[in-house]
């Protein structure tokens, strides 16, 4: 449910965008990552408003509240400049995220040819800490080719336009699921 009844968001189809890939990955149709995430789901929510989230059920990053139309400014704090005590809870989240399976994502772990085009699903739970772990493994990791071998002169994460923007993104929701698995809405990541 995308939070259709309560006006949060609604489902619609995935349209991958058709933006042709740039001249220095020379193949098409190979890796999972091409027309993300057609392969994987081809639905997912449209959150209206301020909502955000897999099913609208949150408020988008420097909002909340329960209509989440209250502004919310975070400070991040200068990771020299933190205090001892600070640097040790944040170290405390960091290993309780390690010990805290994510009661909301899941990883592959195959291909989408491993598994079958879907038919064979492969997928893992996984401790919040590893989830981004993950995540940016994902993004950056080398293309695997039609022919089982691996070409390493790709690096989707880093070396295209998206590379500001994703790592954005990346951080601010990380910081969200230690709020989270913590229970400490005022954590930021330094």
């Amino acid at each position: 449910s995308c939070g259709e009844v309560s006006g949060r968001g609604v489902c619609q189809d995935v349209v991958p965008s058709n933006s042709p890939v740039g001249a220095q990955f020379p193949f098409s149709g190979i890796d999972d990552r091409e027309n993300w995430p057609i392969v994987f789901y081809n639905r997912t929510c449209q959150c209206q408003g301020n909502f955000i989230g897999y099913n609208c059920g949150e408020c988008r990053f420097g909002y909340t509240g329960p209509n989440c139309t209250v502004r919310r400014n975070m400070i991040r704090k200068e990771i020299f400049r933190m205090t001892t005590a600070e640097k040790d809870k944040l170290i405390a989240y960091l290993n309780l995220a390690k010990r805290t399976i994510s009661p909301d994502y899941v990883i592959t772990t195959g291909t989408y040819e491993q598994m079958n085009n879907g038919s064979n699903p492969m997928f893992a739970d996984i401790n919040v800490y590893d989830l981004f772990v993950w995540l940016h493994y994902y993004a950056s990791r080398d293309a695997f080719l039609e022919d089982g071998s691996v070409w390493a002169n790709i690096d989707f994460a880093h070396e295209a336009p998206g590379f500001l923007p994703w790592h954005r993104f990346f951080l601010l929701l990380w910081e969200r699921e230690i709020q989270k698995v913590t229970g400490d809405d005022n954590f930021t990541i330094p």
